[in-house]
């Protein structure tokens, strides 16, 4: 973002745009009164086709259903604002927070605490850090030479 500010306080990019700007030339190469389509239309037909629009959407203005409710606007607007507001608030914005202050359900840092507590209790008493005997060697069964054959055995 720093860099950005410092090229656009750049002399050389403020002379380029000001550049720009002046030999710009905008032209519009429409004409406004020959280029738009006019339909010559009966006034019983107008009539007619109006208020068969008008009827259905609900308004005479041009609107365009947002979907929820597609003869009131009313209606559409309120579900569509509804919806957004409870999507919006409730489902991101609080299940954000919540998410992000939900205790650890998986307790790691319960057991980061607890070993660092564990390694200080056991250099104050002067042993290993992991003992060599953690596990009772008699309770560990481990396969005969003739049980591993050809397996190759990483240490």
């Amino acid at each position: 973002m720093s860099s950005l500010v410092r090229l656009s306080n750049a002399p050389l990019v403020r002379n380029l745009v000001n550049h720009s700007l002046r030999s710009a030339r905008l032209i519009s190469s429409s004409q406004k009164n020959r280029d738009a389509a006019t339909i010559n239309v009966s006034k019983k037909a107008a009539a007619s086709s109006s208020g068969a629009t008008a009827s259905s959407v609900g308004t005479g203005r041009n609107w365009v259903s947002y979907g929820f409710d597609r003869k009131d606007e009313t209606n559409d607007r309120s579900a569509m604002n509804a919806s957004f507001f409870f999507t919006v608030t409730l489902c991101l914005v609080l299940g954000s927070a919540y998410w992000a202050y939900v205790p650890d359900p998986q307790l790691q840092d319960w057991a980061q605490r607890e070993a660092y507590l564990e390694l200080r209790r056991r250099e104050a008493a002067g042993l290993e850090p992991i003992s060599k005997d953690f596990v009772d060697p008699a309770q560990i069964v481990l396969p005969s030479d003739e049980e591993l054959g050809n397996t190759e055995i990483v240490i």
